[in-house]
């Protein structure tokens, strides 16, 4: 008898070790830049897939067990091209282009990844059989840019639908080797042009049921930022189209739209949508849905949700999208990447162990022509960012140092004029309009006591109550000891623009305007949010 109920108590605890437990999740999930999201469940494994456009290596892929903690384990590929465009060459680069809006799928075990790259006018489909520590192997290019286009595998055959406006539907080879050629291809949906300013898309298309779905956003005037739903009974029948997601967010007018949906191992459905937020970029929510009348309802009736609860156990490794280090390892964390395609041979983590090297790349006219950047993504509502520079091997003309990256920049580091004095330097610097010269101003510029300087950025994106300011405000503040810091009044007013197309972030920079040859120490990188 006794034995009879140990071995009852045994599953019944089992049981309730496998039920999910379930957990508040506060929007935004990560306060840091991750757009244009798709997600999949492989088991009980949830994987999302995002832009990150010019930075190398590109198209990261998230993990996570619970839909709400997610952390980077990998990427699609470490550069799209060997070119003048990744190699910052005779004026060209990727800024605001490279790989947007990928479409992640899984089938008979193969994951597949499809993306255009704006600067190539190309498509890409790259696979794998590991998605969390295998490579990922270049499937097939084609020679058509399809716009944000969402990926379909249905009963045999394969779809995409993109576009921007009128949403498109072309047939590939089931295997995505190519475009099928006398396939499908043709106008799906003609979406509404008056009292739109954003017409549709991001489309992300499923199968479920008796639909056929097509999500996209759009932009009403008048309106935010628009979720909108397309359903058919027919894969080219007519799309009839209803409003998803609609409202302010968070204190802000702009909407939360565009990304995917997910069906958990319980049986529930949940979005992840993005909410453009200012400086800090493009940040995602998690929002419930809810099946009305055959239509993915989301968030609370259609209105994003600032609290959601969430039917999973949380995932106790928590989130790596952003992080500090120490640079006491033989590699790079996951979390960071580089502007535009590295010179691997000019950056080291091991000539001198525990400080990150940075070699100077040929010589260029400043940071948005400098190869070697590293960065990584800032977070908010308000994060700070420090490092300890050693300048003692810069050579005259060199310039290194932590900066506020994006069109919009501040430099905080060390500058060696042609004679060989050093000095510490903080540059605003914002981009001349339409042709014009830049607009850059030098704040500070201090002689440099010894060859060691402390840099510190402090970002607030959403001013708590205790802050005096506007908002997307960066503060530089530096330190010839590591003790005693000096914040310098002027702060740079962040500003999200379209020719970079994405968040803010912190880079560590080591460039030459003069001559090759010298190379800057970085003692550590620290970042929290505070």
């Amino acid at each position: 008898m006794k034995k009879t109920a140990f071995l009852l108590l045994t599953v019944l605890l089992a049981a309730c070790a496998t039920k999910p437990v379930p957990q508040v999740a506060v929007n935004p999930l990560t306060f840091t830049d991750i757009p244009d999201n798709d997600l999949i469940r492989v088991g009980d494994d949830y994987y999302m897939v995002s832009t990150t456009m010019y930075f190398c290596p590109g198209a990261p892929i998230m993990h996570s067990r619970d839909l709400v903690h997610w952390r980077v384990v990998n990427y699609i590929y470490d550069c799209l091209a060997d070119d003048d465009v990744y190699n910052l060459r005779d004026g060209r680069n990727a800024y605001g282009r490279g790989q947007w809006a990928t479409t992640l799928r899984e089938k008979d075990g193969i994951f597949y990844a499809l993306f255009i790259a704006n600067d190539q006018h190309k498509t890409f489909v790259y696979t794998t059989t590991d998605i969390q520590n295998g490579p990922w192997t270049r499937h097939a290019v084609y020679d058509r840019p399809f716009h944000d286009a969402g990926l379909l595998f249905d009963d045999g055959r394969a779809y995409v639908v993109w576009g921007n406006g009128d949403l498109r539907i072309t047939e590939l080879e089931p295997d995505l080797s190519a475009i099928k050629e006398g396939g499908v291809d043709q106008l799906l949906i003609a979406a509404p042009r008056e009292g739109i300013g954003l017409r549709a898309e991001g489309a992300h298309f499923y199968h479920i049921g008796d639909y056929y779905y097509v999500l996209e956003i759009d932009w009403p005037q008048g309106q935010p930022r628009t979720e909108t739903c397309w359903r058919s009974h027919d894969l080219l029948g007519e799309y009839e189209m209803k409003v998803v997601l609609q409202g302010a967010f968070d204190g802000r007018g702009d909407g939360v739209a565009q990304g995917g949906i997910v069906q958990t191992q319980h049986g529930d459905w949940y979005a992840i949508m993005f909410q453009d937020h200012g400086a800090v970029g493009r940040i995602p929510t998690i929002q419930p849905v809810t099946w009305t009348d055959g239509w993915p309802v989301m968030g609370d009736g259609g209105v994003p949700m600032k609290n959601v609860s969430v039917n999973l156990t949380a995932d106790p490794k928590g989130d790596y999208v952003w992080a500090s280090d120490e640079f006491d390892g033989e590699s790079l964390g996951l979390v960071w990447q580089w502007n535009h395609k590295p010179v691997d041979s000019a950056w080291s983590l091991t000539e001198r162990p525990g400080w990150l090297r940075l070699h100077t790349v040929g010589t260029v006219d400043g940071l948005m022509t400098a190869r070697n950047t590293l960065t990584q993504r800032t977070a908010g509502p308000r994060c700070v960012s420090e490092t300890h520079l050693d300048a003692s091997a810069m050579q005259p003309g060199d310039r290194a140092g932590l900066c506020a990256f994006q069109s919009n920049y501040a430099t905080l580091g060390v500058e060696v004029d042609s004679v060989g004095g050093r000095y510490l330097t903080a540059v605003l610097r914002s981009p001349g309009w339409r042709g014009m010269p830049d607009n850059v101003r030098e704040l500070v510029r201090e002689p440099l006591p010894a060859y060691d300087a402390w840099f510190r950025i402090r970002y607030v994106f959403t001013p708590q109550a205790e802050d005096d300011g506007a908002p997307d405000r960066a503060y530089l503040s530096y330190s010839f000891d590591g003790e005693q810091w000096t914040e310098i009044p002027e702060a740079l007013q962040m500003r999200y623009t379209l020719d970079l197309f994405t968040g803010y972030r912190s880079a560590l920079y080591s460039y030459a305007t003069l001559q090759e040859g010298g190379y800057a120490d970085f003692d550590y990188f620290h970042q929290e949010v505070y």
